[in-house]
């Protein structure tokens, strides 16, 4: 008896999904909740799981596929019922392989427990930007992935990077025993063809939509950038004295992202348009803050939202924007996990930017963008000193929010970056 695998719920507007990558192929063995499938939705990528045991069996659809919830994308066999055996039995038109050639769903196997054994990458190894489907075509082709050249965003290994270095690797020739004699004629000189490729890459679904929602945010709201500069000295100060103290009662690291969510959060309490955003032709104020925080991820940027950035500690702070962080990367971002948001703030300062204008994340109405740290000359009680500048910018939404009240809020923030005491006493 088969079992329908459905097109999961996959949350609130959502109503289709495109097929990224088939997990399990036909033949294949599955347990209860392992994942066959994984779909691309407009903001995540959902990994479908298998609703009973037994073994896959038609694939209803092709990876690029559009289905939509309720689609019936692929049937699995059940698994023997009788002694609770585990065992699957074969598709009676499945070819039987020769004895010396291990099974597919054998390799398949053997490529799970080399991923269940792969140790956990340290942040900023290589394992760290490569997705699940990568790690496996690694391990499956047998690709040494530092070998390979990355063509995904900010040089990061894709699927199809790997299955062309499997592809030349096959296809190079085999290296020769005897090394023939030598030609006593003249070797002529190797012609230069000056061969230029070009390669189409279909966009992905989660690209498709940052394209559309950012040049939808140009096109509907008046955007300004407001810029200014903020002195990190006693941040970077506060950070030394207390980093061992704050790690070893929190276990997390304390950064810079929650001294600049804390800062919004007095901007914004103080600047209720900066947290509001427009609704047909009416606006709408939160006595709330839920901050998005920009975070890159893979297949594209992602925006995770702290929620109740205002009522929370910086430890609380940091351990959610790391959980994301560490998430967007494995790709198990939810869509409740991305839900809302009323602000955002974005660090385009990791990546080594020293200036931009973000673009707001509709539908709300401004984003605080954060910039690389560098000492500069400045002038203080008459004397020119160094110390550790950023130049911070807001953009906003000119319809809602007008320039005073955009100087005032990112005034706000500079202050408390640079007196963080304000923070403490709400000031």
């Amino acid at each position: 008896m088969a079992t329908e695998v459905k097109v999961p719920t996959l949350g609130e507007s959502v109503s289709e999904a495109t097929i990224g990558e088939w997990l399990k192929q036909p033949g294949d063995p599955v347990k209860v909740d392992e994942p066959i499938v994984s779909l691309e939705t407009d903001k995540v990528a959902v990994e479908v799981p298998s609703p009973v045991a037994g073994m896959l069996g038609e694939q209803k659809v092709k990876v690029g596929d559009t289905v939509e919830v309720g689609a019936v994308i692929a049937t699995v066999e059940d698994a023997i019922a009788a002694g609770e055996n585990t065992e699957v039995k074969p598709r009676e038109d499945a070819p039987t392989p020769a004895p010396a050639v291990p099974k597919e769903s054998e390799q398949a196997a053997d490529i799970d427990r080399e991923l269940d054994e792969l140790p956990k990458a340290e942040p900023g190894d290589l394992a760290t930007t490569l997705s699940p489907s990568v790690r496996r075509a690694v391990i499956e082709h047998g690709i040494d992935p530092t070998q390979v050249k990355g063509t995904g965003k900010d040089g990061r290994l894709t699927k199809e990077d790997v299955l062309a270095a499997a592809a030349a690797k096959k296809a190079a020739p085999a290296p020769s025993v005897s090394a023939p004699a030598p030609d006593p004629s003249p070797t002529p000189a190797p012609t230069v063809t000056g061969e230029r490729k070009t390669e189409r890459v279909k966009m992905t679904r989660l690209r498709q939509t940052i394209a559309k929602r950012l040049k939808g945010a140009q096109n509907d709201a008046a955007l300004l950038t407001t810029f200014n500069d903020c002195d990190m000295t006693a941040v970077i100060e506060a950070r030394e004295a207390y980093k061992d103290l704050f790690a070893k009662k929190h276990g997390i690291k304390l950064g810079f992202m929650s001294f600049f969510a804390k800062a919004s959060c007095l901007a914004l309490k103080d600047v209720p348009s900066v947290n509001a955003y427009i609704e047909g032709d009416e606006i709408v104020y939160h006595d709330f803050v839920d901050i998005s925080v920009a975070v890159s991820a893979p297949n594209g940027l992602v925006v995770p939202v702290v929620r109740d950035a205002d009522r929370k500690s910086f430890a609380q702070i940091e351990l959610d924007i790391a959980d994301f962080g560490a998430r967007a990367k494995e790709g198990t971002l939810t869509m409740d996990d991305m839900k809302g948001g009323t602000f955002t703030v974005s660090n385009g300062g990791v990546f080594g930017s020293l200036m931009s204008t973000p673009i707001i994340n509709p539908p709300q109405s401004a984003v605080l963008g954060l910039h690389r740290i560098e000492d500069r000359p400045v002038a203080r009680d008459g004397q020119v000193v160094i110390r550790p500048m950023m130049y911070i910018a807001l953009s906003y939404d000119h319809r809602i929010i007008d320039g005073r009240e955009a100087v005032t809020a990112l005034k706000i923030i500079k202050e408390a970056i640079e007196d963080p005491m304000r923070m403490l006493i709400d000031l």
